[in-house]
């Protein structure tokens, strides 16, 4: 098992770095698929969620893709948002979070699909802070609620309407995940356990998968960067649609 958590970790780590993801959304279904228990795959992908941003964004920061300015009032919001998520999760039935869910969904691959490719140089709008905050604490309750980092909403958020290069949004993305992934790992742990023996595993792989990923998505054109996040919703969408409907 030693062996597979690594690979797998490896794995989830590349993506979190290329796509700015927690890693959430591809982890806990692998988990589950060789033999976990819901509650200790979201668990395991919580601590990987927080090894792996932490270290993504100090990547991303010394390659100068990592705009922290804004981007604290939104990750204040979804470390509120991330703490509440992981408490009230059990007073909200999985259809009504599901089909929210699919509507974020939707509407942040529409936003992304169609905003124009922003430059480097491009001059990003700005929000009121308080807007920010209640973008942030709306994101995090989904993203803890639902096992997943966040950035998967945030992202399209950042290029569709703040007009964020992509590549950098992808950094701001992944920067979120730091909070909200904190605050869902301190209230699961007020409220229950966490398989830390694995989720360690898992973790510390992950470090190496995140260099890799940086790694690629400095390499990487943004056009071809851009499509393969929407490769990316659109798999998480059919995931989830299968979920609900053919499960």
């Amino acid at each position: 098992m030693f062996i597979e958590l690594s690979l797998v970790g490896i794995f989830i780590g590349a993506m979190a770095g290329f796509f700015g993801i927690g890693g959430g959304m591809i982890l806990v279904p692998v988990l589950l698929a060789i033999g976990f228990e819901i509650k200790d795959a979201i668990g395991i992908s919580i601590i990987q969620m927080v090894f792996s941003s932490v270290f993504g964004s100090y990547l991303n920061h010394k390659k100068g893709t990592l705009i922290i300015g804004e981007g604290i009032f939104v990750g204040i919001g979804g470390f509120i948002g991330g703490f509440i998520g992981g408490k009230v999760t059990h007073l909200v039935s999985d259809n009504v979070l599901q089909f929210l869910f699919l509507g974020l969904l939707l509407f942040a691959m529409f936003r992304l699909f169609f905003s124009k490719n922003h430059t480097a140089d491009t001059e990003t709008k700005t929000l009121n802070k308080a807007v920010l905050l209640g973008i942030g604490f709306v994101i995090g309750i989904f993203s803890i609620t639902l096992g997943v980092g966040g950035s998967i909403i945030l992202t399209p958020i950042l290029v569709g309407i703040l007009h964020y290069p992509i590549k950098k949004a992808v950094s701001a993305g992944l920067f979120f995940v730091v909070f909200s992934s904190i605050a869902g790992m301190i209230s699961r742990l007020t409220i229950g356990t966490i398989d830390f023996q694995n989720g360690l595993v898992v973790a510390i792989a992950s470090l190496v998968g995140v260099t890799l990923g940086i790694w690629m998505k400095e390499h990487v054109k943004d056009t071809h960067h851009k499509m393969a996040l929407v490769l990316l919703y659109i798999f998480a969408t059919g995931m989830l649609i299968k979920k609900m409907w053919f499960l």
